[in-house]
């Protein structure tokens, strides 16, 4: 059984959508490599390792909150690269609106 910060319904809908934004991702043009494709996964991850961060700080409500804010400003970031990949036409709008639409 999962415990900690794993066990989140939360984390564990970040971590999969991070994982369909790696996946997504692989198809994107080589020249997007260091800008736009490495943008989105960083910001997909840091979702869930913020999330993971903030689980250990919840004794302390103050770093928790600023954790938690931290996880919903990356989850923005990441909407925000999501809606650019589909007006680079490297994904379709079906796919930006299911991506969106989950992280929301």
């Amino acid at each position: 059984m999962k415990e900690g910060f794993k066990a989140l319904k939360v984390y564990q809908l970040a971590y999969e959508l991070a994982m369909n934004i790696f996946h997504t991702s692989k198809s994107f043009p080589m020249e997007e490599k260091y800008s736009l494709t490495d943008q989105i996964r960083r910001s997909s991850r840091s979702v869930c390792a913020n999330i993971a961060e903030a689980y250990r700080k919840r004794r302390y409500p103050k770093h928790f909150t600023s954790k938690i804010s931290d996880a919903d400003s990356e989850m923005s970031e990441t909407t925000v690269w999501v809606d650019f990949a589909k007006d680079c036409g490297y994904i379709n709008e079906q796919t930006q609106n299911e991506l969106n639409t989950k992280y929301e």
